[in-house]
């Protein structure tokens, strides 16, 4: 019996069922076509957040993050290498705290950059500050 892993797309936000014997294949979403894994971490929002969070069977490493912010900035690329690393074993995504106050709130976000695992829908790590790509790789497969 083959086992499968819900997978929202970065894309339209739809979920999608996958057999993990092809999570390497970067499957396309059944609703848009879009590809379900780009190495790019996925911008999320008020409206799409909790879809990913609630829907996802993979690992969430959230980066909470404002455009104002020298070190977030300076994390960016670096986030973005760890995502071509991580995935289709983990979903990146980033939060844009000026955009999304009201998730910065929720889950009490004091200081960014902030990054947040987030597994089976609920939080497991935390990690404040910037880190490199290959921190950030080591960090997550430590936890995951």
């Amino acid at each position: 019996m083959s086992t499968s892993k819900i997978v929202v797309c970065p894309h339209c936000h739809r979920p999608n069922r996958l057999p993990e014997a092809r999570l390497d294949d970067q499957g396309r979403c059944g609703h848009c076509r879009s590809a379900l894994f780009d190495g790019t971490p996925t911008a999320l929002t008020a409206a799409s957040f909790d879809r990913h969070l609630e829907r996802t069977e993979l690992p969430i490493l959230v980066d909470f993050w404002a455009p104002w912010c020298g070190p977030c900035r300076a994390m960016a690329p670096a986030f973005a290498a760890a995502a071509r690393q991580l995935e289709p074993t983990a979903r990146l995504a980033k939060v844009n705290t000026e955009d999304e106050p009201a998730l910065a709130g929720r889950f009490a976000i004091r200081s960014i950059p902030t990054l947040v695992l987030f597994m089976n829908g609920r939080e497991v790590a935390r990690q404040t500050g910037a880190m490199d790509a290959a921190s950030i790789v080591r960090w997550v497969r430590s936890v995951v």
